[in-house]
């Protein structure tokens, strides 16, 4: 019995590790992601601050009433959205901050990312891309 109670909690600390190590592969959500042209300003999150170009306008799925300013996700493209290159995705992942909000009626994605983001995980000629994220914390 002592055993068997022994083989629980060794699976349950591994479990936690694996979950704590492997938050992208665990936790990822799924959406789609799309790109705006320069210029980035203004933002409806900064107005006319530069806020890099490592950034992104948030659908209504994360806009959380403008809560989603400043918080930052990891992207990953994952597939063609058959609009576009059918074969699009780069390797690796991208970290961008939201500084905007992307309009039910104007926005085509989860995402709106800039232009130098997007293309730093996928074809800018597929347009639109199939997307895993997740929020994103320093741990600095």
């Amino acid at each position: 019995m002592a055993t068997q109670r022994h083989l629980i909690l060794l699976i349950a600390v591994a479990l936690v590790m694996v979950s704590y190590l492997y938050p992208m592969a665990v936790f990822a959500d799924e959406g789609t992601a799309t790109f705006n042209k320069p210029p980035y300003v203004p933002s409806k999150c900064d107005g006319y601050t530069n806020d890099g170009v490592m950034i992104a306008a948030a659908s209504d799925e994360i806009w959380d009433n403008g809560g989603a300013c400043g918080r930052q996700y990891s992207v990953t493209c994952v597939s063609g959205t058959n609009q576009g290159d059918p074969e699009p995705c780069n390797d690796g992942s991208v970290v961008v901050t939201i500084v905007d909000y992307c309009p039910p009626a104007h926005c085509q994605g989860t995402l709106d990312l800039s232009e130098e983001a997007f293309s730093s995980i996928a074809n800018t000629d597929a347009g639109k891309i199939n997307i895993n994220y997740n929020r994103y914390i320093s741990k600095a």
